[in-house]
């Protein structure tokens, strides 16, 4: 056989033999480009990252395939895939004895879970000014004015029809509030706890939004996030009545429903929910409530499990000493961490129950390496899946690979999928490095830099709810190229030479302290209500045995005050979270200012709050006495010791 040259013919074992000897210098100088490119040491993590890009597709065409299934229970429904909602009522048709939940001794299957969420749905559109008629079947009800007409077949969420009978419309509950409007916005202050989810499922049904409110806020942080998220209505649970009293008028004057979520002796003006809910039938509610208008539309997972048909174990409180007993007595094979949560195992005294359980994975956030370590040493053999990602973010990592203490991976793989970069970033100043141009630098392996994500229409940055302000602040633009927007994401991670990312620390005005994010502006406002306080600079530092940073504010006085430790200590108590109280006090003369009169947090976090090293007055939180303390020579040490908690 021969082939074709350019004008003669050659044999084809020739042929082949001179291509070789053709592509043999290309081979052996592709290492050294690759080398150059810094991507050879990538190469032995390529079979991973094929696998992981297989089934990252694999899954979007199932989430495809699982949109396309929701549109077509629901012909006249707007286009925008599958609800909560619709997952909740098909997983309840395939396996409706399948349990569910599991809660203390209580279990509850995924048809007791779709009717419970029917009825919490009922209630909700008695607000809205729908009527279902005498307990709730005698007819599905009526619309309020404006909303779409009758349903047609397929309409309700388990697949069949609602027909709709004449009402007055009047909203049962809620005291003399207005009823709600569709797509209105339902907080929910509650414990972990079964309630907690047939509410959300049930506000999702109705076509409402849920706002999820941390239960220790209270005061300003409270009445600040319900105006924020343009709450018109509050479910709390009855234990927190008591020290929500003073709150109460300040939520009655914002014109919400109010609900108790349980039996009590309840304020005017206040209805049990769970009472309501009660008294409803648990039939279908139309579907057309719940359909998205499109992929963007909000829709929260929390409680992931339940949308796969795993059965979830909810418990009201973190214990750790009872945490492996757990596993053991419901037969847990995976469980959601924060790295809080793995440092209070590892910390805890070997017992029998963490020997011969059957948890195979946990997934979460902020394992620290050592942690990490220890963890899998004593409670394995099983899976840490390692994940970074923000709630309003449009970029997340996970590390499929297993390597200890990465967050994920910067593959020219993944990053051809979900676009991010690592750009440099100058600490003092709070800012990005830009080179001659204006434009951002690219890190180097090794090198910490801010990850920031480009905004497109594949990867959106929603905004915060409140204020566009506050989602400008989140953006930069001209990065690298003009006209460009990125997210930024605030928070600092090194990728090294093998592609593997590692978070490195937060910037800027958020800290992470108790696996919980604390705003260092909200505690400055908090603060600098206090007459006796003229400025106050709230910043993070580290403390040795300790996750994440400890809050420190640095203070100083309104001439002719003097500092109020105990007035303080009240204040904060009163006005912010566990979390969010300032663990240190540094008095001083004055603030240290950037160039631009920024105050200067990363060098306040740096200095720490050594007694030795600084002259400055210095106090500490303790837990123990429930007070502000000089911090001392002697206290410091206990403090490092692990003797003095706070």
């Amino acid at each position: 056989m021969f082939v074709s040259g350019w004008n003669q013919t050659v044999p084809t074992e020739e042929a082949g033999s001179m291509a070789a000897l053709l592509l043999l210098p290309l081979l052996l100088l592709l290492p050294l480009l690759l080398m150059k490119l810094h991507l050879w040491p990538q190469l032995r993590w390529l079979p991973a990252d094929l696998a992981f890009a297989v089934r990252a597709l694999r899954c979007k065409r199932a989430l495809r395939a699982r949109a396309l299934a929701a549109a077509a229970a629901d012909p006249e429904g707007p286009e925008g895939g599958c609800s909560l909602a619709w997952r909740l009522a098909e997983l309840a048709r395939q396996r409706p004895t399948h349990t569910f939940l599991i809660h203390g001794s209580r279990r509850f299957s995924y048809s007791e879970a779709e009717r419970k969420s029917n009825r919490a749905a009922r209630a909700f559109l008695r607000a809205r000014g729908w009527d279902w008629g005498p307990g709730g079947d005698s007819g599905a009800g009526s619309p309020g004015e404006g909303e779409r007409a009758a349903p047609g077949a397929g309409d309700a969420a388990s697949g069949s029809g609602a027909a709709l009978a004449g009402g007055d419309g009047a909203a049962r509950g809620g005291g003399a509030a207005a009823p709600l409007a569709p797509g209105a916005t339902v907080a929910l202050l509650l414990p972990a706890g079964p309630e907690f989810l047939w509410l959300w499922f049930g506000l999702a049904k109705a076509g409402l939004r849920t706002a999820f409110v941390p239960t220790a806020l209270r005061r300003g942080p409270l009445l600040h996030c319900l105006r924020s998220c343009g709450a018109r209505a509050l479910v709390l649970a009855p234990e927190f009545l008591e020290s929500l009293e003073p709150d109460l008028p300040a939520l009655r004057t914002m014109g919400l429903h109010l609900w108790a979520a349980g039996p009590g002796t309840h304020p005017a003006g206040m209805s049990d929910l769970l009472a309501e809910m009660s008294t409803e039938g648990d039939g279908p509610v139309p579907g057309y409530l719940s359909s998205p208008q499109s992929i963007t539309d909000t829709c929260l997972y929390i409680f992931t499990s339940g949308t796969t048909g795993a059965t979830v174990v909810l418990k009201s409180k973190f214990s750790a000493g009872q945490f492996w007993e757990d596993c053991q007595q419901h037969r847990v094979t995976v469980f959601q961490y924060i790295g809080e949560l793995c440092r209070y195992l590892v910390n805890q005294p070997p017992n029998k129950a963490e020997q011969g359980h059957k948890v195979r994975l946990a997934v979460g956030s902020g394992l620290r390496p050592d942690t990490w370590e220890r963890f899998v040493r004593r409670f394995g053999p099983l899976q840490v899946l390692e994940t970074y990602g923000l709630t309003e973010g449009n970029v997340a990592t996970i590390n499929y690979t297993g390597q200890r203490g990465a967050v994920g991976r910067a593959s020219w793989l993944y990053k051809h999928i979900f676009p991010f970069s690592l750009i440099r970033y100058d600490v003092t100043t709070g800012e990005p490095i830009r080179d001659a141009r204006g434009h951002c630098v690219a890190t180097s392996p090794g090198e910490p830099g801010l990850l920031v994500a480009p905004v497109s229409q594949q990867s959106p940055f929603l905004g915060y709810a409140g204020g566009p302000e506050l989602a400008q602040g989140k953006l930069l633009k001209d990065v690298f190229r003009p006209g460009d927007v990125f997210f930024n994401t605030g928070d600092l991670l090194v990728c090294d030479d093998q592609g593997f990312l590692r978070f490195h620390d937060r910037t800027g005005d958020t800290f992470r302290w108790k696996g919980e994010n604390v705003a260092t502006t909200e505690v400055a406002e908090v603060l600098e209500a206090l007459d006796f306080l003229q400025e106050v600079n709230v910043y993070g530092v580290t403390v040795p045995g300790h996750e994440g940073r400890a809050g420190m504010a640095a203070l100083v006085l309104r001439p002719p005050h003097s500092l109020d430790l105990m007035q303080l200590h009240t204040h904060v108590s009163e006005n912010l979270p566990p979390y969010a109280r300032p663990r240190f006090l540094r008095l001083q003369e004055s603030l240290a200012t950037t160039e631009t009169f920024k105050q200067q947090k990363v060098r306040m976090a740096n200095e720490g709050f050594d007694p030795s090293t600084l002259s400055d007055p210095l106090y500490v939180l303790d837990q123990a006495v429930g007070a502000y303390l000089p911090l001392t020579p002697v206290r410091y040490s206990a403090l490092l010791a692990g003797d003095l908690r706070i």
